[in-house]
């Protein structure tokens, strides 16, 4: 029997473009990319939802060829110059659409939009020849746990073979913290968010039941609000655990931008 159930991964994605300049903060975050695309079978296809992109209801990238969204600012010229030809998959985008209206969530299709960086800084690290096709999946820009772990859920009725659905995110993203000196209460707190962070998509002694009430209630984690003051890098995750629904079945750390930051990687082997 065909194995339509997806390779899921949650990706700290790290601070704009500077993963694909050499940025020293980064080389770890790059190692662990590069890892993990070596213990995933190619895939046919990647359906990514991307922090830095919010609409009023989910929206899916339809367009055969989309561009890159160029979404920074002060970095070198090369930053501007980077290149990632992936093409688009307009099926796909029709099969995610239709997926989330059957779970009565509406959605939208744009044909015009193109990929942003939390797309093609991971993707060109992890499939830099790019020739594997893309579809981008927004966020919803109430910033509703439920509704992203509703989302999830939804896209369990897609049937693709050796599909990889991506959550590009940041399980740490303060902007202030990242350029303040390091300290002990820093450190503290950015370790107690990642240790609950890690207990709750990988214990296998919380049940589903469980693992979901503490998604749905992320903000009472320990130092939730310092960690992420507004919750766009870390939605993609709800998004991968509604659809996994189970513990991850790998966990990996890096330190990024001197911050502890995780990743989680559920394998289609492992789904039932």
């Amino acid at each position: 029997m065909m194995n339509t159930s997806p390779d899921i991964l949650f990706l700290s994605h790290g601070g704009g473009p500077l993963p694909l300049l050499g940025d020293p903060d980064h080389q770890e975050m790059v190692e662990s990319l590069k890892g993990i695309a070596n213990v995933i079978s190619k895939p046919s296809a990647i359906l990514i939802i991307s922090a830095h992109w919010e609409a009023s209801v989910p929206t899916i990238t339809s367009g055969a060829a989309p561009e890159l969204i160029y979404d920074y600012a002060g970095f070198p010229p090369e930053a501007y110059r980077i290149q990632y030809p992936c093409q688009g998959e307009p099926e796909l985008a029709h099969q995610v659409s239709r997926a989330l209206e059957n779970a009565g969530i509406p959605a939208q299709q744009d044909a015009q939009r193109g990929f942003d960086h939390g797309v093609f800084v991971p993707l060109k690290i992890m499939y830099p020849e790019a020739d594997i096709p893309c579809v981008q999946l927004s966020l919803v820009n109430n910033l509703d746990a439920d509704t992203h772990l509703a989302i999830g859920q939804a896209l369990k009725s897609l049937e693709r073979e050796n599909l990889l659905v991506i959550g590009s995110g940041f399980s740490f993203h303060n902007m202030r913290e990242f350029f303040s000196p390091i300290t002990p209460d820093s450190q503290a707190k950015n370790k107690a968010f990642e240790d609950w962070l890690v207990t709750t998509c990988s214990s296998q002694d919380i049940d589903e039941a469980e693992r979901t009430r503490r998604l749905a209630n992320w903000d009472k984690a320990p130092h939730a609000r310092f960690c992420h003051p507004r919750e766009e890098h870390l939605l993609p995750l709800h998004v991968c655990y509604g659809l996994a629904g189970r513990p991850s079945d790998k966990q990996l750390s890096a330190t990024i931008l001197n911050k502890a930051s995780g990743m989680f990687y559920w394998s289609r082997k492992s789904a039932t």
